[in-house]
């Protein structure tokens, strides 16, 4: 409770270095407390670099000492004075960092804290920081103008979390995303299931190239049963695997599905809603196939719920003392 009590109390106080020194106190008060002057400095110029990066994210840092980790020989501490809310733009662009577009990163609280107000919407989507510009990213609506920007932007992520986050995400940005992005954890059915995302004129993929476009003909409102079949039969799995899931597929492929090399295009198969009766019944009897066939949707969830049972091992009984 007292370690807590001075952190809090030198969030207004400046913390002299007896208290910086108590036990419990140091690691959390240089990120967060406001420091006497002396110590900050001491610290932005002669502190550990876990220190310094610590520091270099403190909100009470006077300005000439955030300028001077902004030149920090440790990447790590510039990267953290790059993404602070009180500097300018053009302070930003002028710190020199290593940024991995492939290194996962968090938005940033202060810019997900703006989503609201477009003027700063606005100014931080030309930022020079990617993550900045991710974390524009992120909001649910945004200006014209400033998805019109972000969605060419040269940061892909950037256009991912557009189509993942922003109701307004335009149409073709979508469709390039579609072309290299199946889905996250958290938003798995974007960008496929953007409500700008393309619904028509699809066909003119039928023969694409691309699997990704290719398979996207089915989703036109012309496209026909003869072209799941065509698709079925298709050479890559993962335009077999759409047809194999798509309720226009007849019985007989949907059959013939279930022996297709690749797992989730028999896993899809055996799903299927026109899949014969009797070969379900053949799928819940053999013992490999028997849990996905019980989770068909034709079944009722008692029996769902039964055969389930009846396949899952009972647990281990535990021996007593």
């Amino acid at each position: 409770m007292r370690v807590e009590a001075l952190l809090l109390h030198h969030r207004k106080q400046p913390m002299p270095r007896s208290v910086f020194e108590t036990e419990g106190v140091r690691d959390r008060a240089v990120e967060s407390c406001r420091l006497e002057r002396g110590l900050a400095e001491h610290l932005a110029r002669h502190g550990e670099p876990a220190q310094r990066c610590s520091l270099a994210g403190n909100p009470h840092l006077d300005p000439d000492l955030v300028g001077l980790l902004a030149q920090d020989p440790d990447e790590k501490v510039r990267f953290v004075v790059a993404t602070r809310a009180d500097i300018t733009e053009e302070q930003r662009a002028g710190i020199p960092i290593d940024f991995d577009p492939c290194r996962h990163y968090y938005a940033l609280d202060w810019v997900m804290a703006l989503h609201e107000d477009p003027g700063a919407m606005r100014r931080l989507a030309a930022s020079s920081h990617p993550l900045v510009r991710r974390s524009v990213a992120r909001a649910r609506h945004l200006p014209a103008d400033v998805i019109e920007r972000l969605a060419r932007d040269d940061d892909r992520v950037v256009q991912l979390f557009l189509a993942e986050s922003c109701d307004d995400a335009p149409a073709a940005m979508l469709l390039r995303v579609w072309q290299w992005w199946t889905g996250s954890l958290t938003t798995p059915d974007r960008p496929h299931g953007h409500p700008n995302f393309p619904r028509r004129d699809l066909l003119r993929y039928v023969n694409d190239p691309n699997v990704r476009m290719r398979q996207l003909a089915l989703d036109d409102p012309e496209s026909t049963p003869e072209l799941v079949e065509t698709f079925s039969r298709d050479s890559n799995e993962e335009v077999r695997h759409r047809a194999a899931s798509d309720p226009r597929l007849s019985p007989a492929s949907a059959v013939r599905l279930l022996d297709d090399p690749h797992e989730r295009v028999r896993y899809a198969a055996a799903l299927h809603p026109r899949l014969p009766a009797r070969v379900m019944i053949r799928l819940l009897r053999d013992a490999d196939t028997a849990q996905t066939a019980a989770r068909h949707p034709a079944l009722p969830v008692p029996v769902m719920e039964q055969m389930l049972q009846r396949i899952q091992p009972p647990a281990p009984v535990t021996p007593g003392p």
